[in-house]
Formats: structure tokens, C-alpha cells, sequence
């Protein structure tokens, strides 16, 4: 991926939902460590096409926590982290496999390459998440997925 730090900061809003422009890794890992705006979740569920009670499942998180966020204005910490892992691995599929829905799709489906699991709820960990990319990885390279 030609940036994938700036895919996935538009995976998560961009500027406009942010608050403010994320040029590099510090600013991104400043940015996490304050903790995201609440309005990141619903841009990670309208770019993945997921929905609330599908996203906390993905980030291992109760959706009433995630619904609670909504009145406290930032995530904490380690939903940050998790809404980038989920960011990530959107930015790279759409990238990889070439547009929204096709990217949709293959996240939602069972994947031999995986053990026959479904790539969207591997990424609860970072080694699912590792086992995803390495996937989209040798679709992208032309390996057997």
C-alpha cells in the first residue's frame, strides 16, 4: 500500500471526525493514547458495513460500552487501539482486493485460508489480525488464499 498510515486515518474519518490532521505515526499513536472521538465508531461501522453489535464482537467490547462512549465524547485507550487494528486490516482489504464491497464481502465470509473462520471476527487479537493480513498478503502477491 502506497500510505497506509493515511488509508487508515481515512478509514477512521479523516480530519473532519479526528479533529485534527494525522501525518505520522506519533501523531497517530498520540491520537490513540488520548483516545479517539466517539464519532470514529460510527465511521468504522459505515466503512466496514458493519454494524454496532458486529463491531463490538470484532473488538471484543460490550456495543453498551461502545453506546456509553457516545456520552463521554473520547474511547479509552485500548478501544482506540482496537478501532485502528479493525481500521487497518479495512484499509488494507479495500486496497488488496480493489473496492468497498468486494473488501465487504470477503470480510464476512468464512475463509479457507483461515481454518474456515471468518476474517472480520479473527481481528479480537493482534495474531488474528496478523493471520488476516498475512492472507490478503498472498491475494494481493498472487499466492493461493
Amino acid at each position: 500500500m502506497v500510505n497506509e498510515l493515511q488509508a487508515v486515518v481515512e478509514e477512521l474519518g479523516g480530519k473532519p471526525v479526528l479533529g485534527r490532521a494525522l501525518l505520522t505515526e506519533a501523531d497517530l499513536q498520540e491520537a490513540m493514547r488520548e483516545g479517539f472521538p466517539q464519532r470514529v465508531v460510527a465511521e468504522i461501522m459505515q466503512s466496514a458495513g458493519i454494524t454496532l453489535s458486529e463491531l463490538a464482537a470484532t473488538l471484543d467490547l460490550s456495543a453498551r460500552s461502545l453506546q456509553r462512549r457516545r456520552r463521554a465524547g473520547r474511547l479509552a485507550r485500548f478501544e482506540s487501539d482496537r478501532l485502528y487494528r479493525l481500521a487497518r486490516i479495512v484499509a488494507l482489504a479495500k486496497h488488496y482486493l480493489g473496492d468497498d464491497e468486494t473488501a465487504t464481502r470477503w470480510l464476512k465470509r468464512a475463509n479457507r485460508a483461515l481454518g474456515g473462520k471468518v476474517p472480520i471476527e479473527m481481528i479480537d487479537t493482534e495474531i488474528g489480525a496478523r493471520a488476516v493480513e498475512n492472507v490478503l498478503g498472498r491475494i494481493a502477491y498472487g499466492g493461493v488464499s
